[in-house]
Formats: structure tokens, C-alpha cells, sequence
């Protein structure tokens, strides 16, 4: 079986990629450089001489706050034209199957917890990310679309927040786990005293691991249509995949410090904003289908600190707590 993924030097497509050669399949995968998404031209000559059988559709333009308000346009534009591109051109190919990535920032900004499926397009969107929210909320409706109107088999995963090996740990635009492990090593390698977080500590948050991110995906790309069909609705066919369990900020600093050496105090800023108070998938509808993870957080916090310490910092220490 040849799949194409895209966008697989990111975090979640290129585990995604681990996983499909472990199975057998083969993998097909461009680089930027070789093949420009949103050029419909190149995508539309991609299809056509390459013989694909599925497509996995993790390539995003992504970004932080600070990225998503200063270049919204980017954001909106690019990830709309990727998504066309790929969706309309697998169709225009005769790929019957693929699987679309899509994001929890979908759902309102006021939401119930944990978010549900159900819960999509009932209310705004967070303002600082909206131009990507819908154009993610746009990949899923053009993946409903194509199978309403032509039959195929296109299906949208919404992941909670993913960490795990190739992550981001740049200082300035990481997300917060790895910008975490980044602050706590430093820190620890320093000898200081002190670590100080941004708000009070009290915001939930919810963390997969990437590679239970990836055995989620292959399973939903490989359900049989009768369980899929059982499970969703031609126009709420996405299917949030998450951890079940959330931590607040206090207890993931907590623990990473344990896990990275730091000994000194945990400090709060508590005049800088705390942002969402709490973000938790409901992932009723997938564990209903017979998926769960893996990979505890203590587990999996470890395996990302040696992953850091290899290609981040290149080296190792003789010993990592769990």
C-alpha cells in the first residue's frame, strides 16, 4: 500500500511515517522544496503520476499566538490552499482515502469541558487564532463534502496538545511542554535557584503523546466503514482524539522538574495572563470505537527529555527519572 504523507518532517506526520513502514506500507513522501502544496499546478501533477492508494494530510502552516496574530493572512490562506489542493486533487486522482489533521482550536472559545464533537461552529472562535481555526474547520467540511457528493472516504482527526519527540523547543515560540523542558534543563544546568512561570499555575491542560497521536490516526484511517458510519454523521464526522486526563500547569512544572533534575523553587508570575483556564477533548467517541493511549505522561515526558538531550543539547545523562 502507497501512502502519501504529507507534511511528514513535523512531529505528528513523521511518526505518522514511523508507524506506516513498521505495518509495511510504503511511504511516499516531498519535501517543500520538491513539491509546493499550495500550487495547485504541482499537486495536481503529483496526483497524477504518482499511484497512491491513501493520503494522510498532517501538513499545516502552524504557529504560537504571537505568529497567529501577526501574520493571519499566511495562516489563512496557506492552510486553505494546502487543504484544496490535496483534498480536490486525491479526488481528481481516484484516491479514495484519506485522513485530514485537524486541530482542538475548532471549537469555540467559550466551550463546555470536555469539548465534544457536537460542539463545533455553535459559537465564536478564539480571536487570536481564528484564521486558522477555520481554515482547519474548512479542511473538515471539504473532507464532508467530497464524501457527500462523491462518495469517497475522507476522515478528520482533531488531536489535543501533542508532544513527544521532534518536537519545537525553540526558546521564543514553543508550545508550553517543550518550552518547559527547555527552561527547567537550563535551569538545572545553570544551578539556579529559581524557576518563574507565567500566571498561577492553575490552568488545566491535556497532553498525548505523539506516537499514541499516530497509532489514533491509522486507527480511524483503517476502520471499517460500518463501525465509522455507526460512530459519526455525514456532516459531525470528526473525531477528537485525546489523553482523558488533563494537569494543571503546576503539576506538569512539577514534573517536569523532577524529570529534568531541577531542584530549586517553582515561582509564579501571577501578573501575567493564565489564558483558557482549561482545554479537555472528549475522546467518548473514539474510545467508544476501541482506541485508547498508550503512553502515561510520566512515560512519555522522559522519552521526550532524552530526545531533547540527543538532538537538542547532543548528549545524554546517564540516568532520567520517571
Amino acid at each position: 500500500m502507497r501512502v502519501y504523507v504529507a507534511g511528514h518532517r513535523g512531529m505528528v506526520g513523521g511518526a505518522i511515517s514511523r508507524k506506516l513502514t513498521e505495518r509495511g506500507a510504503e511511504v511516499v513522501i516531498r519535501t517543500h522544496a520538491e513539491l509546493d502544496l499550495t500550487s495547485q499546478a504541482d499537486v495536481r501533477d503529483f496526483f497524477q503520476d504518482e499511484k497512491i492508494d491513501a493520503v494522510v494530510l498532517a501538513a499545516a502552516k502552524v504557529g504560537g499566538i504571537y505568529a497567529n496574530n501577526t501574520y493571519p493572512a499566511d495562516f489563512i490562506y496557506e492552510n486553505l490552499m494546502i487543504e484544496c489542493n490535496v483534498v480536490h486533487q486525491a479526488f481528481a486522482a481516484g484516491i479514495s482515502k484519506l485522513l485530514f489533521l485537524g486541530s482542538s482550536c475548532i471549537y469555540p472559545r467559550a466551550v463546555a469541558q470536555p469539548m465534544r464533537e457536537e460542539a463545533l461552529l455553535t459559537d465564536v472562535l478564539e480571536a487570536t487564532n481564528e484564521p486558522y481555526a477555520i481554515a482547519k474547520i474548512a479542511g473538515i467540511k471539504l473532507c464532508e463534502s467530497y464524501n457527500r457528493q462523491h462518495g469517497t472516504d475522507y476522515r478528520s482527526v482533531m488531536p489535543t496538545n501533542l508532544y513527544g519527540p521532534g518536537d519545537n523547543f525553540h526558546p521564543e515560540n514553543s508550545h508550553v511542554m517543550p518550552a518547559l523542558i527547555r527552561r527547567f534543563h537550563e535551569a538545572a544546568r545553570q544551578g539556579l535557584e529559581e524557576v518563574v512561570i507565567w500566571g498561577t499555575g492553575t490552568p488545566r491542560r491535556e497532553f498525548l503523546h505523539v506516537d499514541d497521536m499516530a497509532e489514533a490516526s491509522l486507527f480511524v484511517l483503517d476502520l471499517p466503514d460500518d463501525i465509522y458510519a455507526a460512530n459519526t454523521q455525514p456532516m459531525l464526522s470528526h473525531i477528537n482524539v485525546g489523553y482523558g486526563e488533563d494537569v494543571s500547569i503546576a503539576e506538569l512544572a512539577a514534573m517536569i522538574a523532577e524529570v529534568t533534575g531541577f531542584r530549586g523553587r517553582i515561582a509564579y508570575d501571577t501578573t501575567k495572563p493564565d489564558g483558557t483556564m482549561r482545554k479537555l477533548m472528549d475522546s467518548g467517541r473514539l474510545s467508544a470505537m476501541g482506541w485508547k493511549p498508550r503512553v502515561s505522561l510520566q512515560q512519555g515526558l522522559a522519552e521526550t527529555y532524552r530526545w531533547y538531550l540527543a538532538h537538542v543539547e547532543g548528549d545524554a545523562p546517564a540516568e532520567i527519572r520517571v
